[in-house]
Order: structure tokens, then sequence, then C-alpha cells
């Protein structure tokens, strides 16, 4: 066994564990039940409210130099400010 593992460049002693586990009964796979389980119930947590938008508006103030320029943005579309805000700092 050893001869033939140094012709082909391998281990002897993984040539020996290949020629183990191949001579071991094959295994058969895991037969499913005929009959349905059915459904089974898992605890879900509650869904969580999301906070109500805040009547406060979105301030930002962005300074470059000398130069300041300030941005109210309502708070109920701050999607819209973080997809302008993307853009101002392109």
């Amino acid at each position: 066994m050893a001869a033939v593992a140094m012709a082909h460049g391998i281990n002897a002693n993984l040539l020996r564990r290949w020629v183990h586990e191949r001579a071991q009964p094959q295994v058969d796979a895991v037969t499913v039940s005929e009959k349905p389980v059915g459904f089974i119930s898992l605890p879900m947590p509650a869904p969580s409210v999301p906070p109500a938008p805040s009547a406060e508006p979105i301030r930002i103030e962005v300074r470059r130099g000398s130069t300041v320029v300030a941005v109210t943005w309502p708070a109920g579309a701050a999607d819209a400010c973080a997809a302008w805000m993307r853009e101002l700092l392109r």
C-alpha cells in the first residue's frame, strides 16, 4: 500500500483511510415517514410597532471651509433626506 501511495504522490495513511472507509458497509439514507408530521405551532413575539415620526424636523448643518449650509427636513421624509445627503456628499 505504501508503494502505491508513493507512486501516486499521496500519503500512505490517507490511502489506508480511503481503503478502510470504502470497506465499511454503506449506510442507507434516513427514510422519511409516509405520514405527514403536520403543522407545528411555534410561539412568536408580538410585532413591535415602529415609533411614530416625531414632530421635530431633521436639521443638518454642513460646513465646508467658511461656508455653512443648514437644511431642515420633515422627519416623516427621512428616507428622502438620506438620499439627498448621499447625493450632496458624493
